[in-house]
């Protein structure tokens, strides 16, 4: 859901999970949030076509 490639942050060679899950961060928040968004507006209908 983050928009990475594959591997972005697991392939990286002595990185631990902890620090995996640090450098990710918050970095899921924003996508989550527009599909919460046009989830909301397209239930409201007012969700436009792209």
């Amino acid at each position: 859901m983050l928009g990475l490639p594959e591997g972005h942050v697991t392939a990286v060679p002595g990185l631990s999970r902890k620090a995996q899950l640090r450098a990710l961060g918050n970095g899921v928040c924003p996508a989550q949030a527009e599909a919460a968004v046009r989830l909301l507006l397209a239930r409201a209908g007012l969700l436009l076509a792209a």
